[in-house]
């Protein structure tokens, strides 16, 4: 069993090496959920008195004042019979001390270099491992006493300060209270034990200690206090007797102070018959086999919580992406790695893969016909305007046989009113790339990681878009001028025929010009135009596609990293310009993985 408490020291190290005090910071902690006994007691109340005598050894700093500045965690480890004893500090961990004199003041410079000499109270803890054969494995946490009053040189704020510290040290479920209070003060001003019951109000989670027993007025004793008669605990009250001022002074030797405190039970008549569970030994003894006990309990919820954890934090470290490299090969590495799955998830909106595609389609196959339907032709093939056509394009001659030249201006005319369904086919699928491109934007992951090459890419992709759709609106209105340039031989050929169908040639030529004959060359022109409509219909899309989306699709940030091979480290540098909080939460996040997974390591590798 002494492996679990060992266990629960080496992660608590971790936790504290790492960064994890308990505090709440936006970060998991393991710390809260770690089973620990909290050493609870007001100024004066003995409480550095009964650590020392548990260890066995003068180690903790004295004065007068607030001297436990900062939560000291103290893991004892039993060693073999006939070792030395000897004291590490997490802090100093390739340091051993012998001489604990050296201890205390090491204990006292370490407060100094958190809080100052300014008497301010700190959460980080003191990690101190003592080792000896006269321990039992037991770790304790010594907060810091409890007071009412603050003295020279601290805030008046240091009283709720040191209260709050120690009431979230005591408030987590996992935390065991050992209260200190003194006999030869009213149990009920006990500070130790009014901040317990207001967080563990049934004492199911308080140890009672009652020091200074030997110290009572003449004709009193505390066998009310300690047979749990005028306060109830869960578990039994435990008495010592703590080394006079005049003993510590003299540098009595604590096995003999353990002796004397034996001594002093056995032999009163008042705690005689209680004596065996009475005593710093007793004591000891008692926290160590609970310790293990709640510890054993906790293993199963603890590795549920580690592995949940380690789920959790290594999904949220794949959503913040991976840290900026130094060197400008790999920033620049990293930047074309960016833009790749930017252009990867374009490529897929595109494709189909993604929702948003099918957008281009809907162009081509609705917007486009629909705003060819709406060209109205009737101003420019109404009769007077086919009149006026036709005249004009006769001249000085009439016609013999068919109109060309009118033909040819009316329909020129006609069909040049296409370019505007063309070049509004080019603008709507423009606003569809660019919405696409905005949309990959913010599905790229890694691009959420740097504002600035967010921007950056952003504005190359819409000037790449915004050169395409140049291209793709000269190529979509030559096709119309293309059409308007070069009639199709094969509707003047079918002229004649109507002629030899019930066409007089002989006719006057002010016959020519009457309404029949001006309404049938209006059918024929629209008849003409609507044949290129239909043809344009299917050519403008396939222009569009070519010039526009297919060359989005290969080359979308082609100049961009044409340019982007063109910088130097510092440039690259201001494209990475990361969130500093990002950073610092991956940071922690990065630590907080490492305890994790070192505790895993460290609870699987011990045989329950």
């Amino acid at each position: 069993m002494d492996n679990l408490i060992t266990l629960v020291n080496k992660i608590q190290r971790a936790c504290t090496a790492l960064g994890d005090h308990g505090e709440e910071n936006a970060l998991p902690t393991l710390w809260d959920a770690l089973p620990s006994i909290a050493v609870v007691g007001g100024q004066s109340s003995g409480k550095s008195s009964v650590l020392e005598s548990i260890v066995g050894r003068d180690f903790l700093p004295r004065g007068s004042g607030i001297v436990t500045r900062r939560p000291l965690v103290l893991q004892l480890h039993k060693t073999d019979e006939g070792s030395r004893d000897y004291a590490e500090f997490l802090h100093q961990p390739r340091k051993k001390y012998t001489d604990f004199a050296l201890v205390r003041k090491e204990i006292a410079d370490e407060t100094d270099r958190i809080t100052g000499r300014s008497k301010q109270v700190s959460s980080v803890p003191i990690h101190l491992s003592i080792y000896s054969p006269n321990v039992v494995n037991l770790t304790l946490i010594d907060l810091p006493g409890l007071t009412k009053v603050a003295i020279e040189g601290q805030p008046e704020s240091v009283v709720a300060d040191i209260e709050n510290m120690v009431r979230s040290f005591i408030e987590k479920p996992n935390s065991l209270i050992l209260a200190i209070s003194p006999a030869n003060q009213d149990l009920a001003t006990s500070d130790a034990i009014k901040i317990s019951r207001e967080v563990d109000p049934k004492g199911e989670r308080t140890f009672g200690v009652l020091t200074k027993v030997d110290l009572m007025d003449k004709g009193t004793n505390a066998v009310d206090i300690l047979e749990g008669k005028a306060y109830r605990l869960q578990f039994p009250w435990v008495g010592v007797v703590n080394r006079s001022q005049a003993d510590i002074n003299k540098s009595v030797d604590m096995v003999v102070a353990r002796r004397r405190e034996r001594e002093y039970f056995s032999s009163n008549p008042d705690y005689k018959h209680i004596a065996h569970r009475m005593g710093s030994e007793h004591l000891a003894k008692m926290l160590s086999k609970h310790l293990e006990t709640v510890i054993k309990s906790r293993i199963p919820s603890l590795q549920s919580l580690i592995n949940k954890t380690i789920t959790d934090i290594e999904a949220e470290l794949s959503r913040l992406g991976k840290p900026i490299a130094s060197d400008a090969g790999g920033q620049l590495y990293a930047i074309l790695e960016i833009c790749r799955a930017f252009d990867q998830i374009f490529k897929e909106h595109l494709d189909g893969v993604r929702p948003g595609g099918d957008r281009i389609y809907n162009v081509f196959d609705n917007q486009l016909p629909a705003a060819l339907k709406r060209l109205s032709f009737e101003k420019n093939l109404s009769m007077e305007n086919v009149r006026k056509r036709i005249t004009e394009a006769d001249g000085y001659q009439p016609h013999l046989i068919a109109p060309e030249q009118g033909y040819r201006h009316l329909i020129e005319t006609s069909l040049s009113t296409i370019k505007g369904p063309a070049e509004a086919t080019v603008d709507a699928i423009h606003y569809v790339l660019k919405d696409l491109a905005h949309k990959s934007l913010t599905e790229t992951a890694e691009l959420k990681q740097y504002p600035s090459l967010r921007i950056e890419v952003g504005n190359a992709a819409v000037d790449a878009l915004e050169k395409l759709r140049d291209e793709s609106r000269k190529s979509a209105v030559k096709l119309v001028e293309m059409e308007c340039s070069y009639l199709t031989v094969d509707f003047f050929r079918k002229l004649p025929q109507d002629l030899e169908k019930g066409g007089n040639p002989s006719q006057s030529v002010f016959d020519r010009y009457n309404e029949s004959y001006l309404h049938r060359i209006g059918n024929n022109v629209l008849a003409y135009v609507n044949m290129v409509c239909g043809y344009l219909r299917n050519a403008i899309p396939k222009s569009v596609v070519h010039c526009q989306v297919r060359e989005a699709k290969r080359s979308l940030l082609d100049h961009f990293f044409t340019e982007l091979g063109k910088k130097e480290g510092k440039q690259l540098s201001t494209l990475l310009d990361e969130d500093p909080a990002v950073m610092e939460r991956r940071a922690g996040l990065g630590k907080r993985l490492e305890l994790y997974k070192s505790a895993q390591a460290e609870i699987d590798g011990v045989a329950f």
